[in-house]
């Protein structure tokens, strides 16, 4: 497994208590010294004892001691201040900047020079719905656009697959890259890497409760947008969608729903699928025309606005890494 003495300082500041994402944003930009760590973690930090250079090496070793053990499930740790750790879009608030990642595959892929459009969906969607999803990610992907999606079953699942069909494909994880979830989609995480793509995951331990598999859910979530210079909405259920269809008994709220709010939240330009004459009295499309009526930036996907879709995450990329390489230059 690869990883740099900077991204195991990283990993073991984050087990102190009171030390999270915005915490190490805001103390650390990357490769200071264990001293300095310590140092700033004593002056500024909710740790009740001092800790020593001693007692950070201990837990430093520990650290690497509980990574080592997946080795053969994951290829890298990479973290901040690490000269290749992936560029994130959009504007992010401190406490949801990704700090590290395990990897396992083409860790490029996420590269903020590549193009990437995250698809996502509900776990269960109609067989209308399924093709109309593949039509739409065949279209990205002859475009050499990189899919994102979260491996879950139902409409991540059929981007995944899709998009194996002559492109490549990231999954982001709710779970460590040696406990695939859903362990059914084991075989697709599998296959997308054999096929030259990623899995990627901000989680090297199992989930100790169910809040604390829900919150990660949520971070995986956050990911899917982060990652992406676009994100599409196949169709998912809303938040009331039981109690307005008046199916009781049924939880039918999805992860699409936060992917789609962090989304808007970062600046990222989001776009959903809908037919008026088709979708209107289909309850798996709430969350779709519940956001087409909130914002009239959202783009609904046909053919002509898919190849706009395209061509602007082309030329805002391109303008993006001309402004980035002018900044670089002036520091030279």
């Amino acid at each position: 497994m690869k990883y740099t003495d900077n991204a195991i300082n990283i990993l073991t500041t984050k087990t102190y208590k009171g030390i999270g994402r915005a915490w190490i944003v805001k103390n650390l930009i990357g490769n200071e010294s264990v001293e300095k760590i310590v140092s700033l973690i004593n002056s500024n930090s909710k740790q009740k004892e001092l800790i020593t250079v001693a007692d950070f090496e201990f837990n430093k070793n520990q650290t690497i001691n509980q990574i080592e053990i997946f080795e053969e499930s994951c290829d890298g740790l990479i973290a901040i201040g690490d000269k290749n750790f992936p560029k994130y879009r959009g504007n992010v608030k401190e406490s949801e900047r990704p700090i590290f990642l395990f990897y396992k595959g083409d860790l490029t892929l996420i590269d903020f020079d590549s193009n990437n459009v995250t698809v996502i969906g509900l776990l269960n969607p109609d067989e209308t719905i399924e093709r109309r999803e593949q039509k739409i990610v065949s279209e990205i992907v002859k475009k050499e656009i990189t899919i994102l999606s979260g491996l879950a079953f139902g409409c991540d699942s059929i981007a995944h697959k899709q998009a194996l069909n002559g492109g490549k494909t990231v999954a982001f994880l709710p779970s460590p890259l040696h406990k695939i979830m859903p362990a059914k989609n084991k075989w697709l995480a599998f296959e997308i890497v054999e096929e030259g793509g990623l899995l990627v995951s901000e989680y090297f331990d199992e989930h100790k409760s169910g809040m604390d598999l829900s919150s990660r859910y949520k971070d995986r979530d956050r990911l899917q947008a982060l990652y992406c210079d676009t994100i599409i909405l196949a169709a998912s259920y809303a938040q009331d969608t039981a109690e307005r269809w008046k199916l009781f008994g049924q939880k039918l709220d999805s992860g699409a729903r936060l992917a789609m709010g962090f989304a808007k939240d970062y600046n990222i330009p989001r776009a959903v699928m809908y037919d008026q004459n088709l979708d209107v009295n289909n309850p798996m499309f709430d969350l779709n025309r519940e956001l087409i009526n909130e914002d009239k930036l959202i783009t609904i996907l046909t053919q002509n606005t898919l190849e706009e879709i395209i061509s602007n995450i082309y030329l805002n990329k391109e303008k993006a890494i001309r402004q980035n390489n002018f900044r670089a230059d002036l520091f030279e």
